[in-house]
């Protein structure tokens, strides 16, 4: 039997500790970007976004109280791998009033891996509200987030005020999962 040297086997185990003490999750004093936590299989992070483009639209716009319009919203990466899993945080906003967008789980998220220059998207549906009605939300932006990630972008609403369920504060409208565009 071969002995190994005492100071291989110190700097061996030192680097074992080492090793372990980095990946065990603690608090530690990270950054606080809000970048979302990493994948160890894919390296890659949530996507940000920040850091992607975002196109709003072209809608199918409800032209008159009572009818239902979509929003398709194209998320574009223009940086390095991300992922990006369930539903998109959406909110409109009328003055100081923000109603959060219900999200439609009919449909199952999925864990997307998006290349540089890859796209995602998703849909929001809303029914047209009546212009100075109580329980409408004249809705005049909207803001997006992205799952995992922690910085929003807003983006101007021009599709007329949505319809509320019980109020103006509670949108008739939902929001898809994120799906590959194309799928």
């Amino acid at each position: 039997m071969r002995a190994i040297p005492i100071p291989i086997t110190v700097t061996a185990l030192a680097a074992a500790l080492l090793l372990a003490a980095c990946d065990s999750g603690g608090s530690g004093t990270g950054s606080g970007s809000g970048s979302g936590s990493g994948d160890k299989k894919t390296g890659s992070t949530a996507c940000r976004i920040s850091e992607v483009g975002v196109q709003v639209g072209p809608a199918n716009a409800a032209p008159a109280a009572g009818d239902t319009g979509n929003v398709p919203v194209t998320v574009t990466n223009r940086g390095a791998r991300c992922t990006l899993e369930g539903f998109p945080g959406v909110a409109l906003s009328a003055g100081n009033v923000t109603a959060t967008v219900p999200q439609d789980t009919s449909g199952k998220p999925q864990k997307l891996t998006l290349a540089k220059d890859d796209t995602a998207s998703f849909t929001l549906t809303y029914v047209r509200g009546k212009e100075a009605d109580a329980k409408s939300l004249a809705a005049t932006s909207l803001k997006l987030s992205l799952p995992g990630a922690s910085d929003s972008q807003d983006f101007p609403w021009s599709y007329g005020p949505v319809q509320g369920r019980k109020n103006a504060g509670d949108p008739d409208a939902s929001v898809t999962a994120l799906q590959q565009a194309g799928d």
